[in-house]
């Protein structure tokens, strides 16, 4: 078989580490390849394709079981688009509530800023404000937990 493709041209291809190649097969998101005589995965178009419509929805911040859903959903292609529709608008909610903690986080770093007057690390108001988190304005808990 001239040029196949193998694991290292599929991640050049689709721009995704081997490691994260594996690990789809792995829990079911990308089909196991064909092996070659000499036990080396052999991928065909459609692994490039499939990897793409994954790494474009992990790039749009789609969970993993979304993803899935999607999948499967693309592998039906008469059946309605409701679902799909369905997913995107969660996918935008949950965008638009991480934009609104974000907008808080900044609100909060900027008051922490201007507040600290600089000089010595033991009057530094950022310092304190991390140390103390009772002295923070906005509710920003859940941001990175």
């Amino acid at each position: 078989m001239p040029n196949p493709l193998t694991i290292g041209r599929v991640a050049k291809a689709t721009g995704c580490k081997v490691q994260t190649i594996r690990y789809y097969e792995q829990i079911g998101m990308l089909p196991s390849p064909d092996c070659s005589a000499g036990n080396q995965r052999i991928y065909e178009p459609a692994h490039i394709d499939r990897l793409i419509f994954v790494r474009h929805a992990r790039e749009l911040g789609f969970p993993l079981n979304a993803i899935r859903d999607l999948l499967s959903l693309a592998d039906e292609l008469d059946q309605s688009c409701e679902a799909a529709d369905a997913i995107a608008r969660e996918q935008l909610v949950e965008v638009e509530r991480r934009i609104e903690r974000l907008r808080s986080l900044k609100t909060e770093l900027r008051r922490m800023i201007r507040q600290c007057k600089g000089g010595r690390i033991a009057d530094c108001y950022v310092i304190e404000v991390l140390n103390d988190h009772t002295q923070c304005v906005s509710n920003h808990r859940e941001v990175g937990a």
